[in-house]
C-alpha cells in the first residue's frame, strides 16, 4: 500500500482512507451525528433502555461506516428495511433478537469480505 502525505505549514500529514481513519477513532467519536449518551442523573446512573438504545446506535453506525456501506446496502445485505437501519442508528428503538442477529451477521459477512479483497 502506498502512502500519501502532504505538507501544511511545516507539519506533515498522512492520508488515510476514510474507512480506515474510522475504524481508528474511539466510538465516541465515530460521527457527529451519532445519538448522544443520556446525561446521568445525581447519582451517576443513566437511563437503562436509552442508554442501551444509544449504544446499539453508535455500534452500528461506526461499524457500517467503518466498512464503507450505507444505510441501503446494510438494510440489503441483513435483509431488513432501510428504515430499520435508520431508526436504530438514530436511537429511536431496540433491535428484537432476530433483527439484531441479521444485522450482525451481515456486518460480519461484509468485514470478512473486505479482509479478502486486496488492499488498495
Amino acid at each position: 500500500m502506498t502512502t500519501a502525505t502532504i505538507t501544511r505549514n511545516g507539519k506533515r500529514y498522512v492520508l488515510v482512507p476514510e474507512a480506515q481513519y474510522r475504524r481508528m477513532m474511539p466510538p465516541q467519536f465515530a460521527d457527529d451525528l451519532a445519538p448522544r449518551l443520556p446525561e446521568p442523573d445525581a447519582d451517576g446512573n443513566r437511563p437503562a433502555v436509552e442508554f442501551a438504545r444509544v449504544t446499539i446506535a453508535r455500534r452500528i453506525l461506526r461499524d457500517r461506516q467503518a466498512l464503507g456501506l450505507t444505510q441501503a446496502e446494510l438494510a440489503k445485505r441483513a435483509g431488513v428495511r432501510e428504515e430499520t437501519i435508520n431508526r436504530l442508528e438514530k436511537a429511536k428503538h431496540i433491535p428484537n433478537d432476530s433483527t439484531f442477529a441479521k444485522i450482525d451477521r451481515a456486518l460480519k459477512a461484509a468485514e470478512r469480505t473486505k479482509a479478502k479483497r486486496p488492499r488498495d
